[in-house]
Order: C-alpha cells, then sequence, then structure tokens
C-alpha cells in the first residue's frame, strides 16, 4: 500500500520545539526527493523544506526564507523516514504539515500532522 504517515504534531507555546517523522511505505523512497509542506488555515500551501534523494555524502536540503535557521529537514534511507525538526517555533509556524513527494509538483501526500503553537 503506498503511503506516507506523518506523527510528532502537537499544540506547544512560542520559542519550543517539535520533531515531525513521516514513514512511507510501498514506495522506492530512497529515489525520491522529498518535501514537507505545511497549509495553515485560509492560507494556501507553502513549501517547507526538501532534501534530495542522493546519497548522503551529496544529498543537500532547502529550507523557505521563513523557517530558514531554525527547521532542519532530515531522512533515513535505509528506514523509509523523514524527519523535520522544527525549533524556535512561533505562532507563524501553526499549520497542519504534510510530507510530500519529490521536491515540487508533489504527488503523493501524506494525511498530515497538525502544528499548533499558542
Amino acid at each position: 500500500h503506498v503511503q506516507l504517515v506523518e506523527s510528532g504534531g502537537g499544540l506547544v507555546q512560542p520559542g519550543e520545539s517539535l520533531r515531525l517523522s513521516c514513514v512511507a511505505s510501498g514506495i522506492t523512497f530512497s529515489r525520491h526527493d522529498m518535501s514537507w509542506v505545511r497549509q495553515a488555515p485560509g492560507k494556501e500551501v507553502e513549501w517547507v523544506a526538501g532534501i534530495t534523494s542522493l546519497p548522503s555524502l551529496f544529498r543537500a536540503a532547502s529550507y523557505a526564507d521563513s523557517v530558514k535557521g531554525r527547521f532542519t529537514i532530515s531522512r533515513d534511507n535505509a528506514e523509509d523516514t523523514l524527519d523535520l525538526q522544527m525549533n524556535s517555533l512561533t505562532t507563524d509556524d501553526t499549520a497542519m504539515y504534510y510530507c510530500a513527494r519529490n521536491w515540487a509538483l508533489w504527488n503523493l501526500w501524506g494525511q498530515g500532522t497538525q502544528v499548533t503553537v499558542s
């Protein structure tokens, strides 16, 4: 069964941290660039971070300006997992967070995990 399953969301106070995780199944995870995207109520989907499928020595990550320096994306191809470490959270980070296949033109999404900063 092809799916992405996110976890790790919750309610935190400004300045606190959360770590989101995504487990992939039914796909050859190591072959795909992966992203974290988010959608706040009433707003469009926002790309948050992406990471290439390359071996770790050559792997690259990129971040939206809004999270640069606070968020870190990582992946474990042996475990088919994608993580997002989020530090110094602000109320603007409140959103549903999704892991998604590809850097852009995301063609597979998880069900999302809610992050609320309040």
